[in-house]
């Protein structure tokens, strides 16, 4: 079944915006993006996290990524670089909340790892959200248009990308929506339609939290569409969440209420 929502990049914010809250969550907001030298690194988060205890700090991370060569990088300047990679799309630092629920789900959900480290990506670098307006909207088994994307990029950084540099998240951001399931193949790239785990669902809310939507409209905001969740699914799968305890969630009749403070059980303890 295609996936057929109208989807706009706005759909990650509600009609008044951002504002701070985001920020305080862990998101990175602004014109800077990662995705100009790199993809989301899926196999680089997941060697990282494999290589540090779930508590750790980010100079544990640091240290086992340029001290420990847990990524196996050949020189110093590429670990340090990956080491500041990573740290810009997924913070890997325990103080921050948005990185802290990131690594609680990680250790309970391998197979919706990939739609977990592209939710926080997608919260982390402006370049990769502008292109979710590009991917989600595109029906199963449609082919992915590269023009569409540079087109995309090009309306939303303006000036401040070079063509070279266009290009190159271009391929970036392909790739990162390959890796996270959404689209296969290589030379030519088709889109698929990826399955949301009850975790990846908790993520999203937490993110459309933390964005500012209440209520029902979480479960249509963007942050759901990325997982190809349509509303009753995501009910569904909300309601997995709560068996599981990972979050409470209530309905009656048209109210909905969510308590997602057990995802991050740190910040209660503040």
């Amino acid at each position: 079944m295609a996936h057929t929502q109208v989807f706009t990049i706005s759909g990650f914010w509600p009609a008044a915006g951002p504002g701070r809250a985001p920020l305080a969550a862990g998101f990175r907001l602004g014109e800077v993006g990662t995705h100009s030298s790199r993809t989301i690194m899926l196999a680089d988060l997941t060697a990282t996290l494999a290589a540090a205890p779930r508590n750790a700090d980010r100079r544990a991370y640091a240290a086992a990524i340029i001290e420990a060569n847990c990524l196996g990088k050949p020189t110093a300047s590429t670990r340090r670089l990956s080491n500041q990679r990573l740290g810009e799309l997924y913070s890997l630092d325990s103080g921050v909340p948005l990185f802290r629920v990131l690594r609680r789900l990680w250790a309970i959900d391998e197979p919706g790892r990939p739609l977990l480290a592209l939710l926080a990506a997608l919260a982390r670098d402006p370049l990769l959200i502008a292109t979710a307006s590009v991917i989600i909207p595109m029906p199963e088994g449609a082919e992915f248009q590269r023009m569409q994307m540079k087109a995309t990029l090009d309306a939303s950084a303006g000036e401040r990308l070079k063509p070279t540099i266009l290009d190159k998240v271009v391929r970036n951001t392909a790739s990162s929506w390959t890796q996270s399931g959404h689209l296969h193949g290589r030379t030519f790239k088709f889109r698929r339609l990826v399955r949301a785990t009850a975790p990846a669902v908790a993520f999203a809310l937490y993110l459309g939290q933390a964005a500012g939507f209440r209520g029902e409209e979480m479960f249509s905001s963007a942050w759901m569409s990325v997982l190809d969740c349509t509303v009753s699914r995501a009910r569904d799968l909300a309601a997995e969440a709560k068996r599981v305890n990972l979050i409470d969630f209530r309905m009656a009749g048209d109210v909905v209420e969510f308590g997602l403070e057990k995802l991050d059980p740190a910040a209660r303890r503040k």
